[in-house]
């Protein structure tokens, strides 16, 4: 019952700036990870950030500099501000998340979003 719902994605301009967000709602206890992910055509799906709790955030080498990624733990939901978007950016988005679950306080499970499409023109 725990689910993960994204927006945000869109077309823009090379150059240009897009803010996605990931809503985490359901049954659980505490997020432990956050974290997002693309799959650019052809290719797998690769990390592009996460965020442990009580640790440090990790970018990809290809987004450093350019992507921030937040988290408002009031709301339960995870940010993705990308700036200086370039072509090869393009791709599918995917929210993930590590949690415990109220029912299970001493596992931890992962969970994924929908996936959202982001993507640059030249």
């Amino acid at each position: 019952q725990v689910q993960l719902v994204e927006s945000g994605g869109g077309v823009v301009q090379a150059g240009g700036s897009l803010r996605l967000s990931c809503a985490v709602s359901g049954s659980i206890w505490r997020i432990n990870a956050m974290g997002w992910y693309r799959q650019a055509p052809g290719k797998q799906r690769d990390v592009v950030a996460t965020m442990p709790s009580g640790g440090s955030t990790k970018y990809a080498d290809s987004v450093k500099g350019r992507f921030t990624i937040s988290r408002d733990n009031a709301k339960n939901t995870v940010y993705l501000q990308m700036n200086s978007l370039k072509p090869e950016d393009t791709g599918v988005y995917f929210c993930h998340a590590v949690v415990v679950r109220i029912e299970s306080a001493f596992r931890e499970y992962d969970y994924w979003g929908q996936g959202t499409q982001v993507t640059v023109s030249s």
